[in-house]
C-alpha cells in the first residue's frame, strides 16, 4: 500500500522484515488474499453454471484445477518470494520488455475480471437484501474504495479477506451438509468422468488461478516483507496453506451444489448459486448466499485491484506516491464498466474466467524460466527439480486447454 513505498516514492523489492504479530498477520493476509481471489464469484457462478449442466462430472474439472493451482502457485509463490522481486520486474530482467507486456495482460486481465467481480457483490447484495443489481454493485465498490482511503489500507485488506475468508468456507459447509450430495459419485468422476468439456476446464482454471489471481498471494508477500532465500520455508508454508484453503472451498461449494442439481432441481438462470442455497437450506440459505457471495466478491474487487495495480507502479516513482488512488481509480472503472454493459452478471463472470485461463501461460512461464535458467536473480537459491517439473507440465497442460477452448469463448460472448 501507500505507507510501504520509501521516501522517493519507489516500492522496495528487498526484504522489509516485520516483527511478531503484524509480520504474522501479513503473511495471513497473502495467504487469504491468494485464496478469497481463487474462490471469488467467478467461481462461484461458474462451479454451480458447469455442475447444473453437467453435474457429478464436473468433479473432474474440479480435481483438476486444484492439481493445476497447485503447480502454479507453488511455483510463483517460490520464484517471487526467494526473488523478492514480482513477476513484471523478473520479466522485464529476463528480456527487456517483457514485464510491460506481462503487466498489460495482467491488468487488462484483472479489469475483465474485476467487471465481473463487481457484478458478484451485485449477485450477493440482491440475494441479502433484493437489491437492484446496479445499486449493490455500486454500494458494494463504495465500501471497496474506502478500504483504500485508510491511512493503514495493507492492515485492512489482510484483516478484512481472512475474517471474510472464513466466514465463506463455515457458511458453504454448512449448505453442503444440508444439500446432502452423492459424495460417491463425485468422487467416482474425479477420475472417471462421463463428460470433458475444453471450455469448462480452462474457464475453471482460469476463474482459480488466471489472471491477476496467480500473483495476488505472492506480490502481497513481496510488499510486507519477508522475502529472499532465506525465508523459502516461510514462503513454502503460506502456499501450502493457502492451496489447502481454497481446495477446501472448491470441494464443498460442489457438492452443495451437487446435492441440489441431483434432486432433480433446475436452477433459475439469472442467479442460479442463489436458487441452489434457496433449495437446499430455504430462506436461510438464500440469505448465507447472499453473505458469501458477497464476501467472496468484495474480496476478489480488492484482491484484482492491489494486484493489477501492482503491477504497474514498479515503473515509476510518480505511480508508486499514488498507488492507493490508482487502486481507487481501477475499482471505480470496473463498477464504470459494470453499469454500462449490457451483460448479465452470470455471463460476465464466466467469460473473466475464460479470458483469463489464456492469459495464464503467459506470466507463468516467464516465471518458470527464471526457475530454471536465472538463479542470479534468486540469491544463487538452487531451484527444486521436482517443482520446476510440476511446473512445466501444468504450464504445457494451460497451453493445451487455452487453444481448446477459443471456440466456446467466442460463443460465450455472442
Amino acid at each position: 500500500m501507500a505507507e510501504e513505498a520509501n521516501s522517493t516514492g519507489q516500492t522496495t523489492t528487498q526484504p522489509n522484515p516485520l516483527k511478531g504479530a503484524t509480520k504474522k498477520g501479513a503473511l495471513l493476509g497473502a495467504i487469504f488474499l491468494m485464496a478469497t481471489s481463487a474462490i471469488g464469484p467467478g467461481f462461484i457462478t461458474q462451479t454451480t453454471t458447469f455442475t447444473a449442466e453437467i453435474g457429478a462430472a464436473f468433479a473432474f474439472a474440479i480435481l483438476l484445477s486444484i492439481l493445476v493451482d497447485i503447480a502454479v502457485q507453488l511455483n510463483v509463490w517460490r520464484v517471487i518470494g526467494v526473488s523478492g522481486l514480482r513477476a513484471q520486474e523478473l520479466g522485464n530482467k529476463v528480456l527487456p520488455g517483457v514485464g510491460y507486456v506481462m503487466a498489460a495482460l495482467v491488468v487488462l486481465g484483472g479489469l475483465v475480471f474485476n467487471i465481473g467481480n463487481v457484478a458478484g457483490t451485485s449477485l450477493g447484495m440482491d440475494a441479502l437484501f433484493g437489491l437492484d443489481v446496479k445499486i449493490g454493485g455500486t454500494i458494494s465498490a463504495v465500501i471497496a474504495i474506502a478500504i483504500f482511503l485508510s491511512r493503514r489500507a495493507g492492515i485492512a485488506m489482510d484483516r478484512l479477506v481472512v475474517v471474510l475468508g472464513v466466514v465463506m468456507i463455515g457458511l458453504t459447509t454448512y449448505v453442503a451438509i444440508v444439500s446432502g450430495p452423492p459424495v460417491g459419485e463425485a468422487l467416482r468422476q474425479a477420475v472417471l468422468p462421463d463428460t470433458i468439456d475444453f471450455l469448462v476446464i480452462t474457464t475453471l482454471v482460469g476463474g482459480t488461478v488466471g489472471g491477476y489471481i496467480t500473483y495476488a498471494g505472492a506480490h502481497r508477500l513481496v510488499d510486507s516483507g519477508g522475502t529472499g532465500p532465506e525465508q523459502v520455508a516461510r514462503v513454502s508454508r503460506g502456499s501450502v496453506v493457502a492451496l489447502v484453503v481454497t481446495g477446501v472451498m472448491r470441494a464443498v461449494l460442489f457438492l452443495a451444489i451437487l446435492g441440489v442439481v441431483a434432486g432433480g432441481v433446475t436452477l433459475a438462470a439469472g442467479n442460479p448459486a442463489a436458487d441452489a442455497f434457496q433449495h437446499a437450506a430455504g430462506e436461510v440459505g438464500l440469505r448465507l448466499f447472499g453473505m458469501v457471495l458477497w464476501a467472496a466478491a468484495i474480496t476478489s474487487v480488492i484482491g484484482a485491484s492491489y494486484t493489477s495495480v501492482s503491477f504497474v507502479v514498479t515503473f515509476s516513482p510518480a505511480l508508486a506516491r499514488r498507488r492507493n488512488w490508482l487502486v481507487i481509480g481501477f475499482i471505480a472503472v470496473s463498477t464504470a464498466a459494470f453499469l454500462l454493459l449490457n451483460q448479465a452478471p452470470t455471463t460476465l463472470l464466466i467469460l473473466a474466467g475464460a479470458l483469463n485461463g489464456l492469459i495464464l501461460p503467459v506470466g507463468f512461464g516467464v516465471l518458470l524460466w527464471v526457475a530454471a535458467r536465472r538463479s542470479d536473480l534468486m540469491g544463487g537459491y538452487r531451484y527444486p527439480r521436482w517443482l520446476l517439473g510440476i511446473g512445466v507440465l501444468a504450464w504445457l497442460l494451460t497451453l493445451y486447454l487455452g487453444w481448446n477452448s477459443l471456440s466456446g469463448i467466442a460463443d460465450l460472448w455472442s
